[in-house]
């Protein structure tokens, strides 16, 4: 099985010399130089005087709450981020998280940690309506768990590729925990601004049908998925619960209908697109403005950004939610600090005032979709697989 290392600043160097290239290719040189023009002074001055002072020169207990608990690492890197989310253009931002950085990237750390090749069997999987890859244990053998997994990034961000090292982590933690043959279905969709909705919830239907036909029971399937993805998630279910309300919306796919999956795990959901609710914080690395404009994006012309089928923190049916959700319920993971936790909140308030199984856990001090990053930022074991372990905990208590 495979757990690499944390992240170094040596693979830091080395990711950028993997993006560089992909970057005059695919934005052009004058872009990409104009680009790292203007992070030049935030990179030279102002982020290592903001780091110095609020780490070493601010009291202790004014510090952010995710300040106080962070290393030296992991803060530096959330600023750049920070930086990043709000002031470098998607189309840029999408080639950090693109197949041809994120592909070599890993095979230099799997190198690195002394595999020449993936402990772990994976292969891509793509059929007309959709494509993802498959990472499974044994792949002559029928799962007894399956993840169908959608990646975040704001629909406009964001690969399977990228999430490839936390998957194949996840794999290993599910098959330590007990399950013989654990699987994994990540979901490659098309970003905006190549497609809006409902072609995003089109290949999340085709994809599940596609894992609800290789795994056979439904019961041992967990949907799930971070942010955006999480977003897709959660509109897949009410998709399955109630097709003959919104045929309108959909184009041809997902007019028959497919069994529930068992479960369905969610790591900060982007629940509801656009809300006053979503505010910036000085803890989180997500920029709400940006969020807003990436969901309008999705939403494109055909379709309101408000509507439940697509922003499903805004369904306020009782029923449809009580039909939509697994039967093993819900688990939501989300940080306290993160710009989403309001919203977050709300849903899960409306489950459990309204007898919808769910189940979910708040980091203190945490920030948006910290089980993904803290695997590759966090220095010790145990802290890298502290979000990944209670995910693992909660789908084996739910499917045995």
């Amino acid at each position: 099985m495979m757990i690499l290392g944390p992240v170094s600043y040596l693979d830091c160097v080395v990711f950028c010399a993997f993006l560089t290239p992909q970057l005059i290719i695919h934005v052009g040189l004058l872009e990409t130089v104009f680009v790292v023009l203007r992070c030049l002074p935030f990179l030279l001055f102002k982020l290592p005087l903001k780091f110095i002072y609020e780490r070493y020169i601010v009291a202790y207990d004014k510090r952010t709450s995710f300040v106080q608990k962070a290393s030296l690492f992991e803060d530096f890197v959330i600023r750049c981020v920070r930086y990043a989310f709000k002031n470098i253009p998607p189309k840029v931002g999408r080639v950090f998280f693109s197949k041809p950085v994120a592909l070599p990237f890993l095979k230099f750390r799997m190198l690195r940690h002394g595999h020449l090749r993936s402990p772990v069997h994976w292969h891509e999987y793509s059929d007309k309506r959709f494509k993802g890859i498959w990472i499974v244990k044994d792949p002559m053998s029928k799962p007894d768990i399956c993840v169908f997994y959608a990646h975040g990034g704001g629909f406009s961000m964001g690969s399977a590729y990228f999430y490839l090292e936390f998957l194949l982590t996840w794999l290993s933690l599910l098959s330590d925990s007990g399950y013989q043959n654990p699987a994994i279905f990540a979901l490659e969709y098309t970003l905006v601004p190549d497609a809006s909705f409902p072609t995003q919830l089109e290949e999340a239907i085709a994809g599940y049908e596609h894992v609800l036909s290789t795994v056979r029971d439904p019961s041992r399937i967990c949907v799930s998925g971070d942010s955006a993805g999480a977003t897709i998630v959660l509109s897949l279910l009410l998709h399955l619960a109630n097709i003959s309300r919104h045929l309108e919306k959909m184009d041809s796919t997902g007019t028959w209908r497919l069994a529930k999956p068992g479960m369905a795990v969610l790591i900060s959901p982007w629940v509801t697109l656009v809300s006053d609710k979503h505010q910036n914080t000085t803890s989180d690395y997500l920029d709400a403005g940006n969020l807003h404009r990436y969901a309008r994006q999705y939403a494109g012309d055909k379709v309101s950004v408000d509507d439940p089928l697509l922003s499903p923190g805004n369904c306020r049916d009782v029923s449809w939610w009580k039909s939509a959700a697994p039967s093993n319920g819900i688990f939501v993971a989300y940080g306290a600090e993160e710009v989403f936790a309001p919203e977050v909140k709300g849903l899960v308030r409306f489950f459990e005032d309204n007898g919808v199984k769910v189940h979910s856990r708040e980091e203190k001090g945490g920030i948006h979709a910290w089980p993904v990053a803290c695997l590759f930022l966090s220095t010790s074991l145990g802290d890298r697989q502290k979000g990944l372990k209670s995910l693992v905990e909660e789908i084996r208590d739910n499917i045995c």
